[in-house]
């Protein structure tokens, strides 16, 4: 998952250096993402994970940094297994 993460951030993130060179809790704001470019990120996440970010976790917090994206993901994987063998 740290691996597509850090890919998608280097296509869509705009950051001053690699995803896999800042640290897991960087601030990827202060390496160089923009609210613009988070959109994007946020987008490309959903697609390539197939889930829906929760309204609450649509905040700077929530992708400030990998650490805090990839706990976002952990969250929400789950609940889309559940809601596929519900279906």
């Amino acid at each position: 998952m740290i691996g597509t993460v850090h890919q998608l951030l280097d296509e869509h993130g705009q950051l001053q250096a690699p995803a896999r060179k800042l640290k897991s809790d960087a601030d990827l704001y202060a390496a160089g993402l923009t609210p613009f470019a988070a959109i994007r990120l946020i987008i490309a996440l959903e697609q390539t994970f197939e889930v829906t970010f929760e309204q609450r976790m649509l905040s700077r917090k929530s992708f400030s940094s990998i650490d805090a994206i990839v706990a976002c993901l952990d969250e929400l994987q789950p609940l889309t297994r559940r809601q596929v063998k519900a279906a």
